[in-house]
């Protein structure tokens, strides 16, 4: 289906489920910044779309449905926590009844919702809409259609692979251009957090109002 057809459905599924080992003992996603928790952030920049599903590891769903309180979502637990994107995005996919998706990292919190938009433009006749900025593709800020990005991701994970780049590579996929980005997107859309520093750095930002 094309996701420019009205009928088409438009989810999003914020992938929660890393490991912050360079964020400290504290998980980074449900660490508040500005006051309000990172993922909270990132899901409601993308909460105008049809469903939200938020992948995450089982002992982080009853945190996050307290940081996503009020919201119209659901979480679901990775089969297999640690084991890397391909799962979260497999098991958020196949949560979703839409038939393309945002897929989003919970660490981007400034992630741009017209340059979302954007996307899911470009993704149409396609299988996935991927941007690449500064030399690398951002698969967790990018469109997939949904059942065929999930049949992708099962089927790397059958041979062994954990990087999602092995499922794009079996999905007839549109590369978005540095120039397309800098047209569309606020230019700190892909500005993840890692680092306490980091984290600083995004709260003196938000604190001067200085972002849309």
């Amino acid at each position: 289906m094309d996701p420019q057809d009205t009928s088409a459905r438009r989810g999003a599924l914020v992938l929660a489920g890393g490991r912050s080992t360079r964020f400290g003992e504290r998980d980074k996603v449900l660490a508040a910044l500005a006051g309000v928790p990172m993922v909270r952030r990132v899901a409601e920049r993308l909460a105008g779309l049809d469903e939200l599903v938020v992948s995450c590891r089982a002992d982080q769903t009853t945190a996050i449905e307290r940081a996503l309180s009020g919201m119209e979502f659901h979480c679901v637990a990775d089969p297999d926590p640690d084991c890397g994107p391909l799962v979260g995005v497999r098991t958020g996919l196949r949560a979703l009844d839409t038939d393309y998706a945002a897929v989003v990292a919970a660490d981007m919190p400034f992630v741009d919702p017209e340059f979302v938009s954007s996307l899911f433009t470009r993704a149409a006749g396609h299988d996935a809409a991927v941007p690449r900025h500064e030399g690398w593709l951002q698969p967790t800020q990018a469109i997939y259609r949904t059942d065929a990005t999930a049949d992708a991701c099962a089927a790397a994970l059958s041979r062994g692979e954990r990087e999602l780049r092995a499922a794009l590579d079996a999905l007839d996929h549109v590369v978005v251009t540095e120039s397309e980005i800098r047209e569309h997107a606020d230019p700190r859309t892909f500005t993840n957090l890692n680092t306490r520093r980091e984290f600083a750095a995004a709260e003196r930002v938000l604190g001067t109002g200085d972002c849309s």
